[in-house]
């Protein structure tokens, strides 16, 4: 007589895109898996990521892209290795969601269409048979011994031989982010590491920005202005907003202003404006104006010639002490040096975050030392598994975390339904 094998039960907390891979993964590997989401519908950060487009990856090689996360980048190496970027392509793919890099490195599907992306997603796990419940509150985990068995609901209780923890971070709850991943982790001996909002946009004690909001600079130079922080600083495009600053640059850097804002009232920043040129060749430029456009007035030039947003041009006008109707033939030299010290490090402060509700990624959480990283199981309970964003793990912009959720959503995946490849 054949005994027929019982389907192992896995219960996946959170619809995220790091929650549906890993649905996705035990389900096509033969478990039963339900999917608990607290929100309406799952997947709604994804569907915002990339103002809507959905940067999904990069092309970057493994290596260089463990780089890029830091000094935990190493922990994402089993993950990166069974759906690193190629293979996570691939996957997409497979579910009708093609892709292309208009640019060479950011990955975007050629829908453009995060919401495409994350329909997607949550037909393959139909497909697959995972049971999606939506407006599901996990408030405890049970365990049996030293294993997980089940979660008690704030209605009801459900079992199971696994549980993935995939609820992602506090950052932006109007999304669906919240702490009960936290506070599931911590309730089975799992310590965090400190909480900070990251790609988040800047909060300046100037009040000038809010003039200019919605103006946008290409390819400006950001450094913290400290010591022992490195004057190379990020590269990328800079956003006024109604309270400050925004922009890739800007982002990238905002969770190290977030750690520092801790120990200090104000972090001050310096922005090249022309990080193509140096100092010495944009007093060259204003010398060759003067001969030859000295007529001209330099609002209009720094407009045309430089490719400043004419707004902004008078801006800085105004912080170098000039009149804003000057003439290049007529621009007192004191004026032109603090317009060049302007347009090499202009100083900004950054006062505060716009926080936690803003915040598309938090930097810290559930500490990596009790997770093995080859299963992303946990070291204090059995059959407990953790993706995503809950983890002390995050990137920069650019397809960074949305890779990490959906390569360790599919590890998870893959542990929990005892799949993994020898």
């Amino acid at each position: 007589m054949v005994v027929k094998r019982k389907k192992k039960e896995i219960l996946v907390l959170g619809g995220g895109p790091a929650g549906m891979m890993a649905a996705i993964a035990a389900a096509r590997h033969g478990a039963k898996v339900t999917l608990l989401e607290r929100m309406p519908e799952p997947g709604l950060k994804l569907c915002a990521s990339g103002g809507g487009r959905s940067n999904i990856t990069n092309t970057l090689a493994n290596e260089p892209f463990m780089d890029k996360l830091g000094r935990q980048g190493r922990f994402a190496e089993p993950a990166l290795s069974l759906m690193g970027s190629i293979q996570l392509r691939e996957f997409l793919a497979s579910i009708n969601i093609p892709t292309h890099t208009p640019n060479g490195f950011h990955v975007y599907p050629i829908c453009e269409n995060a919401t495409q992306v994350r329909d997607a997603l949550q037909a393959e796990a139909v497909r697959c048979k995972v049971k999606v419940m939506t407006n599901m509150q996990v408030v405890e985990l049970v365990r049996t011994g030293e294993r997980v068995s089940g979660v008690k609901l704030s209605k009801g209780s459900m079992t199971a031989d696994a549980v993935i923890i995939a609820t992602g971070s506090c950052g932006y709850p109007a999304l669906g982010g919240n702490d009960s991943g936290y506070a599931l982790a911590r309730s089975v001996g799992h310590t965090m590491a400190p909480l900070a909002p990251a790609l988040v946009p800047i909060i300046t004690r100037e009040r000038w920005p809010g003039e200019l909001a919605g103006v946008s600079l290409p390819d400006v130079r950001v450094w913290l202005d400290l010591p022992g922080h490195s004057r190379e600083g990020l590269r990328g495009d800079l956003l006024f907003t109604h309270n400050g600053i925004s922009g890739p640059a800007v982002l990238d850097m905002s969770g190290a202003i977030a750690r520092l804002l801790t120990k200090q009232f104000a972090v001050p920043m310096r922005i090249d404006l022309l990080p193509k040129e140096k100092a010495e060749q944009t007093l060259a430029r204003f010398a060759d104006w003067r001969t030859r456009s000295g007529k001209k007035l330099v609002v209009n030039l720094l407009a045309t010639e430089v490719g400043l947003p004419h707004s902004f041009a008078r801006q800085l006008l105004a912080l170098s002490g000039a009149e804003p109707e000057v003439i290049a033939a007529e621009l007192p030299a004191i004026a032109r040096d603090q317009l060049v010290a302007q347009l090499h490090g202009l100083l900004l402060t950054a006062r505060d975050t716009e926080g936690f509700k803003r915040a598309m990624v938090v930097r810290g959480g559930i500490a990596l030392r009790d997770i093995t990283s080859e299963t992303l199981e946990s070291e204090k309970l059995w059959g407990l598994y953790f993706a995503g964003e809950v983890l002390d793990i995050d990137g920069p912009c650019g397809g960074y975390n949305l890779q990490w959720a959906f390569a360790s959503g599919w590890l998870a995946g893959l542990a929990a339904a005892g799949a993994l490849p020898k």
